[in-house]
């Protein structure tokens, strides 16, 4: 394994106990989809359930450390400059339908940078991290973004879009952090969506950027509304041209 900080660390181990957590409920789900109360409140609690053991085992080694959260919104701690940014179940839809498909996303802001990232999909057991300056991994294999350079021949992905004149073939998966760690992976060619919140995506910034791809220019405090167009380098251009109306 290549070395990693003692934070990273920390962030792998978090996501390790949850993920068990995770495995079982999403087991549950399968029973649920066929009751007459439906597995809404049980997810909602799953969420707030594992939001929590992240913070308590994050907060554990780090306890100065300020955080944003999906479910808690900010808290603000001792040290400001240093910030976890935790989304428990990033694709919460597609986790409440039984869909296989959903990632815990953490990331460290520090003085208002992505320093490290870490996307964990529990049911693939596929976990993508990356450091500032370290490259990007994938279950400890080093990944880099795709090289197709025509945009005909490349698959983007999207979510929550109206706009149907786009002229690319993209899909919709229901999970921003995984929809950008498979950007990062070469799985995808770039991602592009409106109207994010930071926890979807702020691990997904940086393990974008360190397995080489691009990404237009983001303001880390704000929160909601955030606009993402990532991809390889060789596309970048003619993806913004193809989204000037986006």
């Amino acid at each position: 394994m290549n070395s990693i900080s003692p934070n990273l660390n920390l962030m792998i181990k978090a996501c390790d106990k949850v993920s068990k957590i995770l495995k079982r409920d999403f087991g549950e789900i399968e029973k649920l989809q066929v009751s007459k109360k439906g597995p809404k409140d049980f997810v909602t609690n799953s969420d707030f359930k594992t939001e929590k053991i992240i913070i308590d085992e994050l907060t554990k080694g780090r306890p100065n450390f300020s955080i944003i959260s999906e479910e808690n919104g900010v808290k603000k701690n001792k040290d400001k400059n240093n910030v976890w940014i935790i989304d428990p179940i990033d694709g919460t839809i597609n986790f409440l339908h039984g869909i296989p498909h959903f990632a815990t996303s953490i990331a460290l802001k520090s003085n208002n940078e992505i320093i490290s990232g870490l996307i964990f999909d529990p049911i693939k057991d596929e976990m993508f991290y990356a450091e500032k300056n370290n490259g990007a991994y994938f279950n400890n294999q080093r990944i880099r973004v795709s090289k197709r350079n025509q945009i005909n021949e490349c698959l983007f992905a999207t979510g929550g879009i109206k706009n149907k004149d786009i002229d690319l073939s993209f899909r919709k998966s229901g999970s921003a952090a995984l929809d950008m760690a498979y950007v990062a992976a070469g799985r995808f060619d770039g991602y592009f969506q409106n109207f994010l919140n930071l926890w979807d995506i702020a691990a997904g910034l940086i393990i974008v950027k360190e397995a080489g791809g691009i990404l237009n220019e983001i303001n880390l405090d704000q929160h909601n509304n955030i606009k993402v167009i990532a991809s390889n380098p060789d596309i970048f251009t003619k993806l913004n041209e193809k989204l000037a109306n986006f």
